[in-house]
């Protein structure tokens, strides 16, 4: 499967962005996906990830309660609405999808989140 993310821009803190997450092949519902964050000099981390169906979801601390993970399987589509946002989610965002039990070995190349203070 390939990914191609989107929906990164600037925006002020408190405000809002939605990020998608375009996959291609006819197999996107086979897939647990998730969406990561890099913040410059520092490692990569987890923000959220969804299950197959959309029926379970999961998040990071730091993320919880302000984003929310959603998909759309016809559309073949992962999104990510990030509501109340803080300098500190200044970061590229990474989606990513794998087969369950297996860790997730599909990325996309990532979209930038600015957010100022």
């Amino acid at each position: 499967v390939q990914l191609q993310a989107s929906g990164g821009g600037l925006v002020q803190a408190g405000g809002s962005l939605r990020l998608s997450c375009a996959a291609s092949g006819r197999t996107f519902s086979s897939y647990a996906m998730g969406w990561f964050r890099q913040a410059p000099g520092k490692e990569r981390e987890f923000v959220a990830a969804i299950s197959w169906s959309g029926g379970r979801t999961s998040y990071a601390d730091s993320v919880k309660g302000r984003f929310t993970i959603s998909r759309d399987n016809a559309k073949n589509t992962v999104y990510l609405q990030m509501n109340s946002l803080k300098p500190e989610d200044t970061a590229v965002y990474y989606c990513a999808a794998r087969i369950p039990p297996a860790g997730y070995n599909y990325w996309g190349q990532g979209t930038l989140v600015t957010v100022s203070s």
